[in-house]
């Protein structure tokens, strides 16, 4: 689950990690009435989207008086934003962040997240603040450091000191960046946080370093521990068919392909994408409906994917174990005659009742095309879907 940076800044500063003071405006006369209470003589005035690169689409720009606080709130309210991070035709701004500004020294990064290889978080960090940071990945390797934290110990302040001198700190600069880094760590820990990233983290004029933007992703799974966190969700910033997918509780991430999937199982899942590919074409979704579905919950999954105009053929691939195949090919069936549908269906099942599915697929008098093995499927349904778009 994703926030906005007001939220997430509301909660590091809860933590007692140093912010600039701002407020949340959803007009241009509140963000006026925000920037009336900040002690500042510049304003910062950002739009608020679940995407990063808001600067590069216009979405963050300086205000120098109240005037311009309204005139640019006015500009940004509504407006469709699009940056690398948003779908193509963007995302439309609902709400500003107005904040004080700041004498900024120099622009830091600082990131956070669980490392699946070494089961333990690992704390990143650059002296390209700014910059995206695969960017940095990509052309600078070796400007990106990096501190694995074992979770039996916890952060200890020689893993937060190693970070700063590598970042060319000095005097009371490491002090203040040793505070900012061990509560940030704590802090991801406590709100089961999945990824922090501080972009740019700054370092003022004065020697204070403090996060000038904030993106905090938290895993969904442990969200029952975090109801005030859970609270904190704004539908309107999810995509429409995965927030549907979350109500079904269906595991579904839309993609750019057309070729929509619906498989049981995360890893054969990842699987059927992989050889859709291999074979030519693009998957549209990631779609896994779980080992223990029922019929109606097939249906549902299967009107999902049809939500994706770029759909041009769907590939079913199923494998039986506790999900019986003759219950999938029901599904299938329901689904299929209630959304007369017209674009290519290949279905692969195998497992419980394979037999029996395969039967009432032959005989369900619909257009769909059996498939001997997942290749075989993954084959047809591309060659299909490539003459349905001839």
């Amino acid at each position: 689950m994703n926030i906005h940076e007001y939220q997430a800044k509301e909660l590091l500063k809860a933590r007692g990690i140093p912010v600039l003071d701002g407020g949340v405006a959803y007009t241009p006369d509140e963000a006026v009435e925000v920037a009336k209470g900040l002690d500042s003589k510049v304003y910062v005035v950002k739009a608020q989207i679940h995407a990063g690169g808001r600067g590069k689409g216009g979405g963050v720009k300086l205000a120098k008086s109240l005037d311009e606080v309204r005139e640019i709130s006015n500009e940004i309210l509504g407006m469709q934003l699009k940056t690398p991070q948003t779908r193509p035709e963007g995302q439309e701004v609902k709400r500003v962040y107005i904040e004080q500004g700041c004498d900024i020294d120099r622009e830091l990064y600082l990131g956070m997240l669980v490392d699946r290889a070494t089961s333990k978080v690992t704390i990143m960090a650059s002296t390209e603040g700014g910059m995206e940071i695969e960017e940095v990945a990509e052309h600078s390797p070796e400007k990106i450091l990096k501190v694995t934290v074992d979770p039996a110990t916890g952060i200890l302040p020689f893993h937060a000191r190693k970070l700063a001198f590598g970042l060319g700190l000095e005097k009371e600069q490491i002090k203040n960046a040793v505070k900012v880094i061990m509560k940030m760590y704590n802090a991801f820990v406590e709100l089961d946080c999945s990824i922090v990233e501080i972009n740019p983290l700054v370092v003022t004029k004065t020697g204070e370093v403090l996060p000038l933007d904030a993106k905090i992703n938290f895993d969904e799974n442990a969200l029952f521990r975090h109801k005030d966190v859970e609270e904190l969700r704004d539908e309107d910033e999810e995509d429409p068919a995965e927030r549907k997918a979350n109500d079904l509780d269906l595991s579904y991430v839309k993609l750019d392909g057309n070729i929509g999937c619906m498989v049981n199982g995360a890893g054969l899942a990842m699987a059927t994408m992989d050889i859709i590919k291999l074979c030519g074409g693009e998957p549209a979704n990631f779609l896994d409906v779980g080992g223990g579905a029922n019929k109606e919950k097939v249906t549902a999954a299967f009107k999902l994917i049809m939500t994706d105009p770029n759909v041009e053929g769907i590939l079913v691939n199923i494998f039986g174990g506790i999900m019986r195949c003759d219950v999938i090919a029901e599904g299938v069936i329901a689904a299929t005659r209630e959304m007369g549908l017209t674009i290519p269906l290949v279905v692969r099942l195998e497992g419980t009742n394979v037999d029996k599915g395969k039967e009432i697929l032959a005989k369900s008098g619909l257009n769909i095309i059996p498939a001997d093995n997942l290749a075989d499927a993954a084959s047809k349904i591309v060659n299909a879907a490539k003459q349905e778009a001839a």
